[in-house]
């Protein structure tokens, strides 16, 4: 009779902690990657500099789908599609369409130091950020990019075919090196 209790009760624990955690997770789930992404910078709307190749004249990084995870991070997937859908844009021996890298975005000022700083942990690559508002540059922040490697490919499209290499598993310190580039907007 103890154990027929405490089964049941374990039973009902175990639902009501699934439960709890599908009502936790919902939030985060609900967040879809987004093409076109307009981000939230110190209350002010800006998107990511890019090409104008997404639905209804979307501006963004080809092949890439956002997400804001906080005021001053992105994350982001970067898939082998160029521009309109151009197959195969990003690498010329990856499946079209193939989920090539996790990108964590964290938006934050340029300078030397934090170029070293931020290029020591795999982001060595930003992206401007466009007013929605006026077409302007944010007047000093970017969005420092850092791009994980999924699968082994070779990196030779994209908008720098110059820079090809190859690419494994783990984070690509080879990826667009413009870090250490001063932003001067």
């Amino acid at each position: 009779m103890i154990s027929k209790f405490y089964s049941k009760r374990y039973v009902l624990v175990s639902l009501a902690v699934l439960i709890l955690v599908a009502l936790v997770a919902v939030p985060v789930a609900a967040k879809a990657f987004t093409h076109g992404i307009v981000v939230d910078v110190d209350g002010e709307e800006y998107y990511l500099a890019g090409a104008p190749d997404g639905p209804d004249g979307a501006t963004d990084i080809p092949g890439h789908y956002w997400v804001q995870a906080g005021p001053d991070q992105l994350v982001g997937k970067h898939f082998n599609t160029g521009p309109f859908g151009a197959p195969q844009w990003w690498s010329s021996d990856a499946p079209d369409g193939e989920y090539l890298y996790k990108v964590h975005g964290i938006i934050d000022t340029w300078s030397e130091e934090k170029a070293a700083a931020y290029a020591e942990r795999g982001y060595i690559h930003y992206h401007e950020l466009v007013s929605v508002e006026d077409g302007s540059l944010h007047p000093d922040k970017v969005v420092w990019l850092k791009h994980t490697a999924r699968t082994s490919f070779t990196l030779d499209g994209g908008p720098h075919p110059e820079l090809s290499h190859e690419v494994t598993p783990g984070v690509d310190f080879e990826f667009i090196p413009n870090g250490s580039t001063p932003y001067t907007p």
